[in-house]
């Protein structure tokens, strides 16, 4: 359950002595406010690993913009447009939850997707930590196959000198790239690329050519 935050949402490269304004908190109980059809039919369907998130990153900034309420029923998914509503069964004790889509994550190989508290303690994967899952979406902001900005994310490192290591070559070798470089709530570091124009392909391209012996390399959607 080791999600990094997302870098800052307003100009990320610099820190201005301008306080910014205060983020919306998610509510919780969100699974009430969350409006399903009956009978509505997933339009994307993926099974694999969940995992949960709480503190450190409880009450932070999530990828939505708002501040990450644990308490609310919400989680965290690499590529789903954000604000995806999607149905998530435990498959071994068939527990099941509406959630909404709030936030990227996990940045864990092998795992699909990161809930709240409030959700994990619905399908069964609070104490046992992870459990697999099947998620199904059923509504989307925006179309899933085509659109949408686009970036890798790099890490995690343990040292701050091999994620400035990671920056020096990618922007070396991705002239038009932006790298950006932060730090998690637990302390470790993260690369952050996003490429021009914030292409899919281009992203993808990066993903595939680059190697690094320490940490993982992700194809992740910014809106």
């Amino acid at each position: 359950m080791n999600v990094p935050p997302p870098p800052p949402i307003a100009q990320p490269e610099t820190q201005t002595a301008t306080q910014p304004s205060k983020p919306e908190p998610e509510k919780a109980g969100e699974q009430q406010t969350l409006s399903v059809p009956p009978g509505a039919k997933p339009i994307y369907e993926e099974s694999g690993t969940a995992s949960w998130y709480g503190p450190p990153y409880h009450n932070r900034r999530g990828s939505n913009g708002k501040v990450y309420n644990m308490h609310a029923m919400t989680a965290a998914h690499r590529t789903v447009p954000l604000g995806s509503i999607v149905r998530v069964t435990n498959l071994k004790t068939r527990h099941s939850a509406i959630v909404r889509i709030t936030d990227r994550g996990p940045f864990i190989r092998g795992r699909i997707l990161d809930l709240s508290l409030a959700a994990a303690k619905e399908v069964d994967v609070w104490l046992p930590g992870i459990a697999t899952v099947k998620m199904e979406v059923l509504q989307a902001p925006a179309p899933l196959d085509t659109g949408g900005r686009w970036a890798v994310q790099i890490g995690a490192f343990d040292a701050e000198k091999t994620a400035n290591q990671m920056v020096d070559h990618i922007s070396r070798r991705y002239h038009t790239a932006k790298v950006l470089r932060f730090s998690s709530p637990v302390g470790d570091w993260w690369v952050r690329v996003r490429v021009q124009d914030d292409d899919r392909k281009r992203a993808e391209e990066i993903t595939r050519d680059t190697h690094t012996p320490e940490g993982s390399i992700f194809l992740v959607r910014l809106d």
